[in-house]
This record gives C-alpha cells, structure tokens and sequence, in this order.
C-alpha cells in the first residue's frame, strides 16, 4: 500500500543552509525534491568527480580499464598482423637491401596458377597450401598478368618481436591494476563523501530562495508514521517549519509499506514506475499473479526443484531479496507442475506411488478434456489459462472502480461501476451457467438485469454534470475501444497455456532423444546422462526467460490497461548519510 506523506515547508536564513542540509541527512527520512540534472559549474564539477571515482573502483574492481582494454586491442592487432605475414616465411631485410635485388609480391588461388609462368619470370614459391600460392618475382615483373601486393611492412621475426614485446606490457601493466586494490577501502570511502556532497549541494539548489537572498524556502516529505520522530530532531535545525498533509497537487514521493512477501516484487512495479499518489499499490496483485503466471509458464516440478535449489544454494551471490524471490517462484513453479503431473517432462500421475496416495485426484486430468457446453471439447490447461485471464481483468476492472469511488466519490465513478458489473458480474453469471448451478431461466434473468443497471451507469450516469446525450456519445465510444480489447486482453493470456505447453514438448523430445541414444546400455548411458543434462539445462534457460518476459506483459499491459493504472509517480528518496539507494 502507498503511504500517506506530510509535506514540511522549512525556512531558514542562507548562511545556515549547509547545517540545515547536514543535520537532514543525519535525520534521514525526509524527500527533498532536488534537480534531475547539474545546475551550475560547480554541481557538474562534483558529479564528474564522483564519476571519475566510480569508473576508477569499476576498473580496479574488474582488473581492466580503458588503457588496458587499449594493450590488447593493440595486440590483437599485431596477432592479426602476424597471421598475415606468416604464409611469407622469414627474411633478411638488410641482405636484400645490400644485394639490391627487387622483389615483387603476389598471391593466387591454387587453380589460377599457370605452370608457365615460371618459365617467364623468376619467380620463386614461398607457400602453397593448396588453396593459395603465394610468390615472389625476382627482378622485372613488367607484363605480369596478376596486381601486385605491397610488401609486408614487417617480417615474421619482427612481427614475432612486436606480438612478444607487447605481451609483456600488457602482463606487467595487468600486475600493476592488480597490486592497486588495496586502494580500493580509501577510493571506496572518498565516492561515499563525494556522493553525499552531490547530494546536500543538489539537495541546496532545489531551496527557493525568497527576502533578497537572505532567505532560503525548503519543501521536504516525511512518512506519516515517521513524523513524530522526524519532529523531535527539528528541535536543533536551525530553521522555521511548518507541516500539512500532503495532497495530490503536491506531487509528494510514493513510499510502499508491504509485507516481507510483497516487498520482494517492489523491484517489478518499479520497472514500470511508481503509481501517482491518489493511486493504487499494483504490488500486491504483481506478488500473487506474477507468481501464479510465472510458474503455469514453467509448468514442470522437476524445474522448479531446479529454481528452487539455485535460490538456496546461490544466496550469497545473488543477494538476499533476489534469492527469497527466486526460491519463492521455484516453490510455486513445484506445486503448479505437479498439478500440471509433470516432472521434468514426464507424466507422473500414472506412477505408482502417486496413485497409490491418491495424489492423482489433484491433477489436472491427462485422459479428458474439458468440455464447454455448445463449444466443444478442449486442453484443461487451456481453459485454466483462459480462466486466469478473466480472473485477473475482473479484478483489474473491479479495483479501478473502487480507486475511482475513493478520488471521485460513487457518482463519480458510475460509469466504471458499469463496465465491471459488466465484466464481472457477467463473467460470474457465465461461470454458474456453465458449471450447471444457473439454470437457462435463471441466466436469462441474471444476464437481463446485470445488461440492463449497466447500460444506465456506462450511457446515462457516466457523468451526473454532463448532458445525456453526451454521455451517450462517450457511451458509445467506450464500448466500441471496450469490446474490442477486452477479447484480445482476454485471449493473450492463452501464451500461458503455449509457452507451458512448448516447453513441455521440448524437454519431451530431449527425454526421446536420450533413451534413443542410450541403446542397449553400455557406453549409451554416458550419452544418455549428458544428452538430458544439457537438454533440459537449455530447456529451463529458455523456460524461466519466457516465464519472465510474459507474466509481466500481462500485468503491465493487461492489467494495468484495465486498472487505469499509470506509474508517473515517483520513489521516495530521502536525503541521508546512506546515499546507496538515491
């Protein structure tokens, strides 16, 4: 949920400004809207230097930087410069240059070369690979019918000299980087202090300076629940405050308050951007469907295990937040597969121990279909699919409705009460209908009233101020962009059933591929193991790539087109000592 913010105003003579600013950084939970680029000379000077810093511990950090990157891309080319001149062999440049004799350098595709032309000129092979003949005519050349090369700029020895001569700058240039990261604690706290006075100084130049420049004017965001805290350290600043409840108008910063669970998806809303803050927290709708989405996309148990150990396992490397998440989408990516009765792309609700548990009776069944009353038959996975899609738009369309309610009041928002009973309570009514608990009289009845309340909200009551006629326009106009979105918004959550079905049918064909090679046994078991290794080690790459990309498609796209959601917030950033997360 979005936390509600108090906006302090602050006023303060100039010269105290510097000691205002230090003593909010200590406090460290106020928002002080500051400029997005550097205002004067002397802001670029200090961004430049922390950016000079944090490339100087990169370079040290990777034990490469921009002159070391220079070295080998010299070296490359002395290679590349070497493999050229090799086919020519080794000469004496100073004995052909005290003999005076002329040399003249050609190259020819094996084929193209005339036996004649020895007889001609004085040539003499230097390579024949049986592709290309290289060659060289001592003495004139006039009247042959080839173009001739220039001379190698370098003979073989030397290039050799070269290649060897910059190995070594590179290999003690190398060790020099090297021997510098016990300079990296001090480089490391010197970008700290520079970061902290880009920070106060741009943090100074957001003041609105007033009374001749003997004034400075500061507008800060302190989270409610904080605000106590926050006041009791406002006892030694040396400035004049005042507080309010922040509104809308005052484009405060949007601070999330969710739990442990929630918290760790605050990384995917933050992809899209914050909400406005008479907006809704999507985070918790991102946690559960995310979540629910990404594991019907993966659709195996086995590769959830997989997911599920690497989280565990990879927790020092990856992080804590990252970790925790990835264990959490292995965990569900289990449950949804064994649901799905599928481990590593075999059906396991015909083991026997499965079925001896009864775990089978929680599949998805495998030897039916599900079959839709005047529709056919068809995959359960993809009327599950299908079903979370209408689901998921529903509550999309329902929480756009009561976000409306709270900013505009219910008749302000009976148009958008009309598009969800609408969508949801005819979704409901269809749902009933087809499990058999409406009869054909009852869902005639429930289909007239729900059609009937909603065409009054979405063309007559859309808008009590206006004119019905108007609202009737903009009706008409709404329904036209609904009805034909929602059919597409609806049916792009098939991508759930076909990515879980292709990589299903994948791991499937690697299983086949590897009894295939294994045989009779023997040395076809090596074979067997490392064919279903690296099989389904791609199989899960591409799995948890998709698992990723789609699901948030759908919740940034579908749900949020049907929410009415728009990130054009922005992250609450206090002004602190710690500017890791500014």
């Amino acid at each position: 949920m979005i936390e509600r913010m108090t906006k302090y105003s602050f006023v303060l003579l100039s010269s105290q400004k510097e000691e205002f600013l230090e003593r909010l950084q200590q406090l460290g939970v106020v928002d002080i809207t500051r400029s997005e680029k550097p205002v004067d000379d002397r802001s670029a000077a200090l961004l430049a230097e922390a950016e000079m810093l944090s490339r100087e511990i990169a370079d040290i950090s990777a034990g490469c930087d921009s002159h070391l990157t220079e070295l080998r891309s010299g070296l490359a080319e002395l290679l590349k410069e070497r493999d050229e001149i090799a086919p020519w062999g080794s000469w004496d440049r100073d004995l052909l240059e005290q003999t005076g004799l002329d040399l003249h350098f050609y190259t020819v595709d094996a084929k193209r070369f005339d036996p004649e032309w020895p007889q001609q000129f004085a040539i003499q092979k230097v390579s024949d690979d049986g592709r290309k003949v290289r060659f060289v005519i001592v003495g004139s050349a006039d009247g042959f019918p080839l173009r001739e090369l220039p001379a190698p700029a370098l003979t073989l020895r030397e290039a050799d000299a070269a290649v060897d001569e910059k190995e070594r700058e590179i290999a003690l240039y190398s060790k020099t980087l090297k021997g510098r990261s016990s300079e990296l604690p001090a480089l490391k706290a010197a970008l700290a202090a520079k970061k902290e006075e880009v920070s106060r100084y741009l943090a100074g130049l957001s003041g609105e300076s007033a009374a001749a420049d003997m004034l400075v004017v500061f507008e800060g965001f302190v989270p409610e629940a904080e605000s106590e805290s926050f006041e009791a350290g406002l006892a030694e600043l040396p400035a004049v405050w005042f507080k309010d409840a922040a509104t809308v108008e005052d484009k405060p910063p949007v601070k999330f308050r969710n739990n442990s669970f929630v918290e760790l998806f605050e990384v995917l809303t933050d992809m899209y951007g914050r909400p406005s803050y008479d907006g809704f927290d999507p985070t918790p709708f991102i946690s559960i469907f995310f979540t629910l989405f990404f594991a019907f996309c993966m659709g195996d148990a086995g590769y959830g295990l997989v997911l599920l150990l690497l989280g565990v396992l990879l927790k020092g490397a990856l992080g804590r937040q990252t970790s925790a998440l990835v264990v959490i989408l292995g965990a569900a990516t289990f449950l949804i597969g064994f649901v799905f009765h599928s481990f590593f792309s075999l059906d396991i609700s015909q083991w026997g121990f499965i079925r001896e548990l009864g775990l089978h009776r929680i599949m998805v069944p495998s030897d039916s279909q599900c079959v839709v009353p005047g529709m056919g038959a068809y995959d359960w996975n993809m009327i599950i699919a299908l079903a979370c899609g209408v689901v998921h738009i529903a509550l999309a369309q329902f929480t756009k409705a009561c976000v409306e309610t709270r900013n505009k009041g219910f008749l302000g928002s009976l148009g958008t009460w009309g598009w969800t009973l609408l969508i949801v309570g005819g979704s409901a009514v269809g749902t009933f209908a087809l499990l058999g608990v409406f009869d054909s009289d009852i869902t005639k009845t429930a289909i007239i009233i729900v059609g009937i309340i909603s065409a009054l909200c979405i063309f007559l009551l859309r808008d009590i101020h206006k004119n019905p006629l108007a609202n009737i326009g903009s009706g008409l106009w709404e329904t036209y962009n609904t009805a034909t979105g929602l059919l597409s918004d609806v049916l792009s959550y098939l991508r759930l059933y076909a990515l879980g079905l292709a990589g299903g049918l994948l791991g499937g064909a690697f299983n086949n591929l590897a009894v295939m090679v294994r045989g009779d046994g023997g040395a076809g078991w090596i074979w067997f193991v490392v064919l279903l290794l690296i099989g389904h080690v791609l199989n899960i790459a591409m799995c948890a790539l998709s698992a990723f990309v789609h699901p948030l498609r759908l919740n940034f796209l579908e749900f949020f087109k049907n929410s009415g959601y728009e990130g054009i917030g922005r992250k609450y950033t206090p002004l602190s000592k710690d500017n890791s997360n500014n």
